[in-house]
């Protein structure tokens, strides 16, 4: 009788038990999400945060005022960033698009595909260190378009190699069934390809558009630190141990990515 009610009593406490370690888990979750965002914020906000103090000795928006400031380089540089990142996700993404679709339909598309995967073979920086001397030879080193051209040689294959799945039997029935009805390919392509093809067009470009916004070790190597990108700046910070001006870039550099949370959310996985 005794052990029954055991098992009953340990039955009816399991719920709870779940309940209580679901919230921790939440909590622990949120903690390790949300803290460094709170951290960059309140350095952003500070100017001066010695320790032991648990709190900044000041606090506003003085470093914030000063992007009109003397460190208006800084919203310079944030539109570079996103000129730059915006050119490599259209240029890797439409590129990926039509070459996948040539490698899905030829005869040797898979081995073909083997020569997307070589620049990842490797790390990038080596990679592009190997290249650096043609940027150098064709005089593209220290330019914004040398870094473009840089940042499509990793932005390009990933594209690729995503869109090479994509592409099937189905896409190229499609195709034929419009051919069939009278179709041209420019219409095929813009009235019926793309967009069916819009969900992937856009992950495409939010993935290859992160990775350019992120990238440094070949913007730092084949820019040698003309082309300013956010990422540049952070590590310039860093570098001269200004930590709340380094906040302050890395805020701005997370903001993009942030926009494009929530447009994935709202208008890709709706759909």
């Amino acid at each position: 009788m005794a052990t029954s009610q055991t098992t009953t009593s340990t039955l009816k406490n399991r719920p709870t038990n779940r309940k209580v370690l679901r919230a921790l888990l939440l909590v622990c979750f949120g903690v390790v999400i949300v803290f460094p965002f709170l951290l960059l914020m309140g350095l952003s906000l500070s100017r001066q945060w010695i320790y032991p103090a648990i709190l900044p000795n000041e606090i506003g928006l003085m470093n914030w005022s000063q992007l009109w400031g003397y460190q208006k380089n800084l919203l310079s540089s944030m539109g570079l960033s996103l000129l730059l990142s915006l050119s490599v996700a259209f240029l890797a993404t439409w590129g990926g698009f039509f070459t996948g679709r040539m490698l899905a339909y030829h005869p040797r598309g898979r081995s073909l595909l083997k020569l997307a995967y070589l620049p990842y073979v490797i790390s990038p920086v080596i990679y592009a260190a190997c290249l650096k001397v043609y940027f150098i030879y064709f005089g593209l080193d220290a330019r914004f378009t040398g870094v473009l051209l840089a940042q499509l040689i990793i932005t390009y294959p990933f594209s690729v190699i995503l869109f090479s799945e994509y592409w099937s039997s189905r896409t190229l029935a499609m195709e034929q069934l419009v051919a069939t009805l009278g179709g041209t390919p420019r219409q095929t392509f813009t009235k019926v390809m793309i967009p069916i093809s819009r969900n992937i067009l856009l992950v495409s470009f939010f993935q290859t558009f992160l990775i350019s916004w992120f990238e440094y070790g070949l913007t730092n190597l084949i820019g040698l630190g003309k082309v300013p990108t956010l990422t540049i700046m952070v590590f310039g910070y860093l570098k001269e141990a200004n930590i709340y001006f380094a906040a302050l870039a890395s805020c701005l550099l997370v903001l993009p990515p942030l926009v494009l949370l929530w447009l994935n959310k709202r208008y890709v996985i709706r759909t």
